[in-house]
This record gives C-alpha cells, structure tokens and sequence, in this order.
C-alpha cells in the first residue's frame, strides 16, 4: 500500500532533518525559535489553569479574538484563532486550493509554503525577491502576469530565511495587483515584532485587502503553545475555519488563555523579546568580525543571517551542511531548503544563546577558509 499520490513530492523539512540528527553536543544555529524563557504571564496564565479542560470554540476563544482584532485595528468576527500560523496556512489553502490552481510563494521562503499549497493540490509557482532580499512589487507582479491561474499568493516580511523586509509602497502595489485580480493575498507577519529599529508595515497599514498571519512563536517567545491567527475579510476566512475545525477542532484552550495573557501584556513582553535579538545579534556581528574578518548589517528583523557558502560548499549545499553538523558540530540549513534562489546560501539562526553564537561562529570559520 502506497502513501496518497499528494505526497508524493513532498518529503521532510530539511530544517527538522538536520537539527534532529545533530550530535548532542552540536551548536544549534539551525531552529528558528526563541531561546529566552517563555515570558512570565503566560507561565501564571497556565499555572492557574483548573477545573473542565474543554475544546473551546472552533473559532478561537472570543477573549483571545478580540484581543487579536484590537491588535490588528480589526473587528472580532475578522480573526480566526489556529493551532500556530501553519495551521492558518493550511487550513487557507484546503479551502481555496484545489487541482489546476497556482499559488505564488517567495523563492527563497519557508519550505512549508510550497510543501502545504501541493498537499491542496495547487501548482507552486516562485517568485523572485530583490537583490537585498525583499519584497519586490515590480518582480511580483510580473510573475502574477505570467501565471493567469493563480489563485492565491503568499509575501512574507520580515523573511524567513533572509530577514528581508517590505517597504508600505511595495506592499501597497502588490495588493492592488492581487486585488485587481481577485487573487487570495496571504501576509506572513509572524516576525514583524521581532524588528531592529523602526517596526516593519504591515499588509494592513496599505489597505483592506488580503489576510495577515501572525504567532505567539516569535515576537511573544511562546512556539509551544502552537496559537496563530488570521485576520481579514470573513469570507476568506469562514472556509478555512471549517477545514481547521475538522482538523484540529480548536487551538488549545489552555494555550489560548496563556496566548491572551501575552497579548495583554505587549507592552513588556515584546520590548524584552526585542532586548534578547539585540544580544544575540550583537554576538553573531562581534563573532563574524573576529573569526571572518567581516562586519554585518543586522536583518530588518527575525534572527537570521542569510550567508553566502564557500565555492565548493555549492555543488552540494547539504552535503556541506552535514559535514558540517558531523565533523564542525554546528547546526546550519542550507539555503537550498527554501528554494533555488537559496542554493549559494545558508541560514544562520541566531536565536540561540549568546556563547553558544560566539563557540559557533568560531567553529564554522575554518570551513570557509579553506576554499
């Protein structure tokens, strides 16, 4: 018996494989998830739990959903809790998606972009970023010209892997494009409170149109708790919420009280998760001019630094990074795992504890130096 013909192109993320078969003792520079300590009012939030463990609604806790509508400047019946981000995406696509249909997702992005619209039955289509790895309108909406099927399109700012940003004009024009066409926008904003100086737009600082994604996993340092939303027009979002209902039923209960408490508390949470990026950027920009000799410009916000590989570490990006893993013990991705445009590069997640940056850097240099 064979597994269903839709998985067929899809195999593990190769984030997942690297990081679980690294050597106990190996420097993870690979995972994208916070390092700091899940901030105090969740842990109160949780630790008051008692009584019935019920399911809750399917569409998300209506505390939690008006506290997610006023972040947004949204209204209540705009927001639709899941079970993280992914299960937002997922859910979207399952209701919008089907076979014949092209979805545009960035080249480099996030390999469950591709991964979840073919599991829909949808044609992935990349598009190109800019030089410098942002959003660019102009190569967005050639590909949207060129692609007259495409049903929905993915833009994700600050990006993951490259910390690419998104200017308003950028995100203005590639919403009227989408628009225009009737075309399902989709705004990855997870790392938008994870920023380096100004806060990033959002998809909805340029209008009305399309669904923004956001997450207690970066910016609110909470990935366990597996609570995202999407907030936007209804009627894009009353489809996906009966394929979350039927998938998932409902987002935790517990970690949705846990993620309201987070919410509530922004104005502390935030600016402290913003303080911990700073320390570990500034160990990965000391750690580089040190052992690389080179000085870096921080991200327009998340915690990546997208590199670029040795000459002969691009014959066989992951070759490289396993050797990598197994011989330097550090843990990278290759940028080969977010699409083509990533083959000559790798991410670099400095997520992790400030030594464990420095010790990293360190081992990493001499398998640059000798190309």
């Amino acid at each position: 018996m064979e597994p269903s013909a839709r998985l067929q192109s899809i195999r593990p993320s190769p984030i997942r494989v690297l990081s679980e078969g690294a050597p106990a003792d190996a420097i993870p520079l690979g995972l994208g998830e916070p390092t700091w300590d899940l901030p105090e009012p969740a842990r109160r939030a949780l630790a008051q739990e008692s009584g019935p463990c019920g399911y809750g609604p399917n569409a998300g806790l209506p505390e939690l959903r008006r506290a997610v509508a006023r972040w947004h400047g949204a209204t209540t019946d705009e927001v639709l809790i899941t079970s993280g981000s992914e299960g937002a995406l997922f859910s979207l696509f399952m209701a919008w998606l089907g076979a014949g249909d092209e979805v545009l997702v960035p080249d480099p992005g996030f390999p469950a972009y591709p991964a979840l619209a073919r599991m829909a039955g949808a044609e992935v289509v990349p598009f190109a970023l800019s030089e410098q790895f942002q959003l660019d309108a102009e190569a967005f909406i050639g590909c949207l010209e060129a692609h007259p099927r495409a049903k929905a399109a993915v833009i994700n700012h600050p990006s993951n892997p490259t910390g690419g940003g998104a200017s308003l004009e950028e995100l203005r024009a590639v919403a009227r494009a989408c628009q225009q066409r009737g075309i399902l926008l989709i705004s990855d904003e997870v790392y938008r409170d994870l920023h380096f100086g100004t806060r990033p737009p959002s998809l909805r600082d340029a209008g009305s149109y399309g669904l923004v994604l956001g997450s207690m996993s970066k910016g609110w340092a909470a990935p366990g708790l597996r609570v995202g939303w999407a907030v936007g027009d209804p009627r894009w979002l009353t489809p996906a919420r009966t394929v979350h209902a039927f998938a998932v039923t409902a987002a935790s209960a517990p970690c949705q009280r846990a993620a309201l408490a987070l919410l509530e508390a922004s104005g502390d949470v935030l600016p402290q998760g913003r303080r911990e990026i700073k320390l570990r950027w500034e160990a990965l920009a000391l750690a580089w001019q040190e052992f690389f000799g080179e000085s870096l410009t921080p991200p327009a916000g998340a915690f990546y630094h997208w590199l670029s590989l040795p000459e002969e570490a691009q014959q066989d990006p992951m070759a490289f990074c396993v050797k990598l893993r197994d011989e330097a013990k550090v843990v990278l991705v290759p940028g080969s795992a977010f699409g083509v445009a990533g083959h000559s590069h790798a991410r670099l997640s400095f997520a992790a504890q400030p030594e464990k940056i420095r010790e990293g850097v360190r081992r990493m240099a001499p398998y640059w130096r000798r190309s």
